[in-house]
């Protein structure tokens, strides 16, 4: 089974755009790197075990390095997130999140729609994402939970 080398997400794209437009910053550190679409890329953290089956769907649970960090509005609007992880279960998919600077607390940032899941115009698996009730708590109570988020590609 091929193995996951890298997640690319932008959040929401109207997000970015509202925080970069208001005059604001949008950061990525710690190993995430501004994609030129504007999205995040994390590289994989060794010892995950996230990888594409026979069919091309992902399976397992598999962790990436890196932080997001979005300010604006003189420091009213703070959005902070890092590490973020795809976890498969029985349950289904959701994209986990470290959501402060210390990486103490884990929350589901996004739901993963693994039965609409496609291939990518570049090879990856593109994942329709929705925000949890956690995400919108993160993103500072802006979409409510079940939003469409830009969705998660897997590469």
């Amino acid at each position: 089974m091929p193995t996951i080398a890298t997640l690319t997400w932008g959040v929401k794209q109207s997000f970015r755009g509202y925080v970069e437009a208001s005059g604001g910053t949008v950061a990525a550190g710690a190993g995430a790197e501004r994609a030129p679409d504007g999205a995040f890329a994390f590289a994989a953290a060794p010892g995950g075990s996230l990888a594409l089956d026979a069919q091309g769907r992902p399976q397992g649970i598999g962790g990436f390095s890196g932080e997001v960090a979005f300010e604006a509005h003189g420091g009213m609007l703070k959005v902070f997130f890092a590490d973020p992880a795809v976890e498969i279960g029985a349950d289904g998919a959701v994209l986990t999140v470290a959501d402060s600077p210390a990486r103490d607390r884990r929350i589901a940032l996004a739901k993963l729609d693994l039965s609409a899941a496609a291939p990518g115009e570049a090879g990856e698996t593109v994942i329709p994402a929705a925000i949890t009730l956690d995400g919108m708590f993160l993103l500072g109570d802006h979409y409510p939970p079940g939003t469409p988020l830009d969705p998660v590609r897997l590469g």
